[in-house]
């Protein structure tokens, strides 16, 4: 899959849904419990198997990010599935901390 910036996937085997906030112009493969994410605002029927080491969860409000790939992914919803891609777990972006106001 091709992701663009706003837009929606979600999880094939669980309630995960996220938006692309930051992504490379190309292909990657963005999964979440292990199955490939879909198009869509959000989540379907579970129609996808979940693999139990890619079972960790995901949180609402977090964002997900591959500083390397370029990739920025904001939970919209969250669930038991771990968002990877190309089958490496994306971790939650630290916030950065802000200025002393002295």
């Amino acid at each position: 899959m091709r992701p663009r910036v706003g837009q929606m996937l979600a999880s094939t085997v669980d309630t995960t849904a996220v938006i692309v906030v930051r992504c490379p112009d190309s292909e990657l493969d963005i999964t979440c419990g292990g199955a490939a994410m879909i198009e869509g605002t959000a989540p379907g029927a579970v129609t996808g198997t979940a693999d139990p080491d890619l079972m960790g969860g995901s949180l609402l409000g977090k964002r997900y990010a591959d500083e390397d790939l370029g990739l920025e992914l904001l939970c919209t919803k969250q669930g038991q599935g771990t968002l990877a891609v190309t089958g490496v777990p994306l971790p939650v972006k630290s916030a950065k901390p802000l200025p002393a106001s002295d």
